[in-house]
């Protein structure tokens, strides 16, 4: 994954795509970053799977950036944020849908045998394991909860 977002960079930059070639230079920064444990991390190797994480980590802060700029009245800055959304988001796993997660969580509490609300964090656990980068844990949070009522 490292390797297509450093190619990505390049071709951004042969291209003269500044806004594209801004927020993959975000990503490589990010990437580093955690490699180095900036922020009071130890410092670790970077595979594909902490790569996700970073990402998804970065698109989650932009949402939450959008909400905040349109509360404000400034589309200018909130537009840029959506464009480096679609950005980091075209390196992201796809996301299931809302069916496909509902039908995770279901054959998954039916697999573990939770019955109750004790059982939340045992299933979100192996939903974890089992499908990171794949769905959004909050809607999956959300699912568990109706169905372990």
């Amino acid at each position: 994954m490292r390797a297509r977002i450093t190619q990505d960079v390049k071709d951004a930059m042969k291209a003269g795509d500044k806004a594209r070639l801004s927020t993959l230079r975000l990503i490589t920064a990010a990437i580093k970053d955690r490699e180095i444990g900036v922020g009071g991390q130890a410092p670790i190797e970077v595979g594909d799977t902490e790569v996700v994480a970073i990402l998804q980590k970065m698109v989650k802060q932009r949402r939450e950036s959008i909400a905040t700029y349109e509360k404000a009245g400034r589309t200018d800055l909130a537009d840029q944020e959506k464009f480096e959304v679609v950005v980091i988001e075209h390196y992201l796993p796809k996301q299931m849908d809302e069916a496909g997660v509902k039908a995770a969580v279901a054959a998954l509490v039916t697999e573990l045998g939770a019955a109750g609300p004790k059982d939340m964090g045992r299933v979100m656990g192996a939903l974890k394991e089992r499908f990171a980068g794949q769905m959004d844990f909050g809607k999956a949070s959300g699912v568990l909860k109706e169905l372990l009522k």
